[in-house]
């Protein structure tokens, strides 16, 4: 039996496409066998990716220890700088308290000081507490050349208390009957010091040092409690 003209045609047609969709497949086929990363390729490249993990990290700490220990050193630097200016200045105070000695001393013993009997040179009141006070005053005398001042020191404290002026004597600034007076003994000069007590609610403004010699009159020099605290510079001597 022949086969019509009909049937020919479209076996040809059948066989074409199945021939086309062969040829489409083993295309696909071949080009992931040829883009498709070999396993050891992948491998190669994950051990490559960790150890370069590894390297930023080691890198990043390395990074992070250098600024903790930058950041150390400018602490460091930092404390040492602030120490160095305290130092300083703690040096220039020194200097200009020495500048100031040496100034003192001229003007006491030098060659043109002027000749002054015993005398309070200054006074200076430092408080302790609310009540108590530490007061340190230097006396001098350039008159007699060698010979010794010797005598007792007291204080007198003027004031005021619930509106009413008052002036507190040695007994009652040392909270004590007849209290002894402080002893003295010097060729040129001496800093002699004590404690004193004022009472609560007084109002000092006057401070007066009341020396009394083994012989010979007392001498009374009087500075204003500003003056004794620091609070305005004393008069020159």
């Amino acid at each position: 039996m022949v086969p019509s003209e009909t049937a020919v045609p479209g076996r040809a047609r059948l066989a074409l496409i199945a021939l086309v969709v062969l040829a489409l497949l083993f295309g696909l086929w071949g080009a992931w066998r040829v883009l498709a990363p070999a396993p050891g390729d992948a491998r190669a490249r994950l051990e490559a990716s960790e150890t370069a993990r590894k390297a930023l990290q080691s890198e990043h700490e390395a990074l992070q220890q250098r600024v903790a220990t930058l950041s150390r050193s400018d602490q460091i630097s930092r404390d040492a700088n602030r120490e160095l200016q305290g130092t300083l200045a703690e040096r220039d105070e020194e200097i200009a308290g020495l500048r100031a000695d040496v100034a003192f001393y001229e003007r006491l013993v030098g060659a043109t000081a002027q000749r002054r009997g015993l005398s309070v040179h200054a006074i200076t009141m430092q408080p302790q507490s609310d009540l108590a006070w530490h007061f340190q005053s230097t006396l001098t005398q350039n008159l007699n050349r060698g010979a010794v001042s010797s005598g007792r020191l007291t204080l007198s404290v003027e004031g005021s208390r619930a509106g009413r002026l008052q002036t507190l004597d040695w007994d009652a600034l040392r909270q004590q009957e007849d209290a002894p007076g402080v002893e003295y003994s010097f060729k040129y000069f001496q800093q002699v010091k004590g404690d004193v007590f004022l009472p609560e609610g007084f109002e000092p403004v006057r401070v007066t040092v009341r020396l009394q010699p083994r012989s010979g009159a007392a001498v009374e020099q009087s500075f204003t409690w500003a003056q004794a605290t620091g609070a305005t510079p004393p008069e020159p001597a």
